[in-house]
């Protein structure tokens, strides 16, 4: 997609005539344009940096728009997991025991999910007893 994007970007753009050109209706007198006109000039001869500065801001309005329009971000990172049909207990059409899945996508196979409540981890660890009474949290208040 981005290719027929960037062919058409350096395509030729068609030339469209321009209707005939209709007189402005201007309440401001030919002094007071000129004046305008002036107060730029000056205006960009005393702040000359500002043109760097356009140029830097356009750069990086222009790299986001870029960035952003190739890798658009969303509310979440998660990754689609194929789903077992008929296996979530909480909808009426569901099935009964654990929520199911199909591991790597495959359809053939099913496999429960683990809970999230339910799966503790025991590292395999021997600590000396007072050691495992300072640290070990698990059953004390608070925790």
């Amino acid at each position: 997609m981005s290719s027929i994007v960037a062919r058409a970007a350096f395509r030729a753009a068609p030339r469209f005539s321009a209707p005939a050109a209709r007189r402005r209706v201007t309440t401001a007198s030919k002094a007071e344009q000129q004046a305008g006109k002036e107060a730029l000039k000056t205006g960009a001869k005393r702040d000359p940096e500002l043109y760097v500065l356009m140029a830097i801001m356009s750069g990086v309005f222009g790299l986001a728009g870029w960035h952003f329009s190739r890798s658009p971000t969303s509310a979440s990172s998660e990754r689609a997991v194929a789903k077992a049909e008929h296996s979530e207990p909480w909808k009426q059409s569901g099935g009964e025991g654990p929520y199911q899945y199909h591991p790597g996508g495959d359809t053939s196979i099913k496999k429960d999910a683990p809970s999230a409540l339910n799966v503790v981890i025991v590292p395999n660890v021997t600590l000396p007893r007072h050691l495992h009474d300072n640290w070990n949290k698990w059953g004390k208040d608070g925790y």
